[in-house]
């Protein structure tokens, strides 16, 4: 049995970037918080939690305290409050996001209306739109789009979560385009995003079965997912190896395998390890 691991697979550079920052910030400070993960990873979750960073649901009061940002983004609010609250603030929010931020608060100071297509509960998506100071609208998929309501935007500006599916994001804006007499739409995927979906499209029709590794929390991961599975029923997602089935490889010849951009690479290499053992 022959396994070919994707290119692409694992850490992107944002996700890189924030953990080598909350490495950084926890030797060199004490009292170091989050509000939520510092990305969607459990393996990642509990080495950051090793270095003494500890996760709270609101910030509280308190000196000589650091908040560290975590690489979805946050909020303006947010960042207020912590600052009001005496908190130092160490960014550690993905340079590709941040550029999102900047597009969306400059477009709205022209007067367009924001409409960011994304997961509506994604920390990411949250980040963004509360970088604005009128309402945004969300759009999680094609079905989602509030057709009439449309009618009454006179022009706006589409943005897209960092992780979507490319395809679906380009269908949801086409179908904008005729309701809204003047749009602009600023394709905000990421460069990684792209490859690693680029990729997925050819694998799973280059593969007998496909692997994919990453936490059922991971937008990116999911994504990947859904586009191997459609090419490729035999298609599986796991978070570690122990949730590899010895059946999945029977008679099996060909497996790729691809990770999610928060994906360790000690985790992509227990799982290949571990199929190893199943042939």
């Amino acid at each position: 049995m022959k396994i070919h691991l994707a290119k692409s697979s694992g850490f992107c550079f944002g996700v890189k970037r924030a953990i080598n920052i909350s490495r950084r910030t926890a030797k060199s400070q004490d009292n170091v918080y989050m509000l939520g993960n510092i990305v969607h990873n459990e393996d990642v979750i509990k080495e950051i939690a090793k270095t003494g960073i500890k996760k709270i649901k609101k910030l509280r009061k308190g000196k000589k305290r650091v908040l560290l940002i975590r690489a979805h983004g946050t909020g303006i609010k947010i960042l207020a409050k912590a600052h009001r609250l005496g908190f130092k603030v160490v960014d550690a929010t993905c340079p590709m996001v941040k550029e999102i931020h900047k597009i969306a608060q400059d477009m709205e100071s022209k007067g367009f209306k924001i409409i960011v297509i994304g997961d509506k509960k994604h920390d990411e998506v949250q980040g963004i739109i509360g970088q604005l100071k009128r309402k945004a609208l969300i759009i999680d998929g094609a079905r989602g789009i509030p057709k009439q309501s449309l009618q009454k935007i006179k022009k706006a500006v589409v943005l897209a979560q960092s992780t979507q599916n490319n395809d679906e994001v380009l269908k949801i804006v086409k179908i904008l385009k005729r309701h809204i007499k003047m749009i602009k739409f600023f394709n905000t995927i990421c460069k990684p995003t792209r490859t690693k979906q680029q990729e997925i499209k050819k694998m799973p029709l280059q593969n007998e079965l496909m692997i994919i590794i990453g936490s059922k929390t991971s937008a990116n991961t999911k994504r990947l997912y859904q586009i191997s599975r459609s090419l490729n029923k035999k298609s599986f997602w796991v978070q570690s190896g122990q949730e590899l089935k010895p059946r999945w490889f029977k008679g099996i010849k060909t497996v790729g395998v691809a990770a999610g951009a928060s994906t360790p690479d000690s985790t992509m290499k227990a799982v290949i390890s571990q199929i190893r053992r199943l042939r």
